[in-house]
């Protein structure tokens, strides 16, 4: 297939090309692409605004991520953040660093990944920009919400006795990463390998094309739950959890036999020989809500089938603990995701 020169088209060429067909249909979207500014209006709403920033070889590896999905995943970490404050994302905007090793039909591939979320989530896209880059492919999306200034969900409202409550299951991005990484070091260098991946599609999915919770978002509105505190769980539900926990200035007890684990994670796990549990609590890249109620609600949010209760609130003289199976008591430790460390 013949491969286009990103030069063919110059930087404000290219993003015509790109964003030709974008269309908006967020009512608050009054100008998108196409100006010097987006313009945008929220009748009274509050604007709530996150950004990310993906860096090839840190935070994704173009060995075994499709680019279309890169560009999905890349709109879906942001959107999880503006469902995390219990609001509604409307707008993003794009920005590339593009080294010279990519074409036209690379970021075609990338730029459809992203407007197939932005389609799925009722998302804008309304402006970015590009540059070359000497170092791969940088990916940053702004994401702008909005919300209802008392329905907003921060980290520091968690109290005393509060449930914490998980939506979804634990682990199984993480245990997709791991056999990305594993097959690609077992078919170094070899052409067109195409390994057998079958029996253990959720795990990739949930690696390389991650969903943000806006059904759970509904479901809490539709039964008049209003969480307490909020967090997605990019980094690990041991560090997200204590996230919550210092900035609401509490402890926290975590139950092992209510972290809701899927098959094929806990299959993976064993098979790579680690432990279940600890792929749970450290994984991240899962994308789930992790949020506090308070207790009189139990019956109310047990009830709702893509959520589990997994532990309390406490004063936070008694810490930030895991009670495992045998009743021991284990301190939680921040070990998920950290770029600035480098881990994988």
């Amino acid at each position: 297939m013949q491969r286009t020169d990103i030069a063919k088209y110059g930087e404000f060429g290219l993003i015509d090309h790109l964003t030709q067909n974008i269309k908006i249909s967020n009512k608050s979207t009054q100008k998108g692409i196409g100006d010097d500014a987006a313009v945008l209006s929220y009748d009274g709403l509050k604007t709530l605004v996150t950004t990310d920033l993906l860096l090839e070889g840190i935070h994704f590896d173009l060995t075994y991520v499709p680019l279309r999905h890169l560009g999905y995943k890349s709109a879906i970490v942001n959107f999880s953040d503006i469902y995390a404050m219990n609001g509604q994302p409307r707008q993003i905007t794009v920005s590339l660093g593009v080294s010279k090793r990519f074409a036209v039909e690379d970021l075609e591939e990338l730029y459809a990944g992203i407007q197939l979320a932005c389609e799925k989530y009722n998302v804008d896209l309304v402006g970015g920009d590009t540059s070359a880059s000497l170092t791969g492919l940088t990916i940053s999306i702004t994401c702008i919400g909005e919300a209802e200034e008392e329905k907003i969900i921060y980290r520091n409202g968690a109290k005393e006795n509060d449930l914490i409550c998980v939506s979804g299951n634990l682990g199984a991005a993480y245990m997709g990463l791991q056999l990305l990484e594993r097959e690609k070091t077992v078919f170094a260098g070899a052409d067109n390998f195409q390994p057998d991946f079958s029996g253990k599609e959720y795990i990739l999915e949930r690696q390389l094309k991650p969903e943000a919770r806006k059904d759970i978002i509904d479901i809490l509105a539709q039964n008049d739950i209003l969480p307490t505190a909020m967090i997605d769980v990019s980094d690990g539900l041991s560090s997200d959890i204590k996230h919550i926990c210092k900035q609401s200035n509490v402890g926290c007890r975590i139950y092992e036999e209510r972290i809701p684990l899927d098959y094929q994670t806990a299959v993976m796990a064993e098979e790579f020989n680690l432990n279940v549990t600890t792929v749970a609590l450290n994984g991240g890249e899962d994308y789930e809500l992790l949020f506090t109620v308070p207790l009189h609600l139990y019956d109310k949010v047990s009830a709702i089938k893509e959520i589990r209760v997994i532990g309390n609130i406490t004063n936070p003289s008694l810490g930030e603990c895991l009670i495992s199976r045998d009743d021991t008591e284990i301190g939680l430790k921040a070990q998920g995701w950290n770029s600035l460390e480098g881990n994988e």
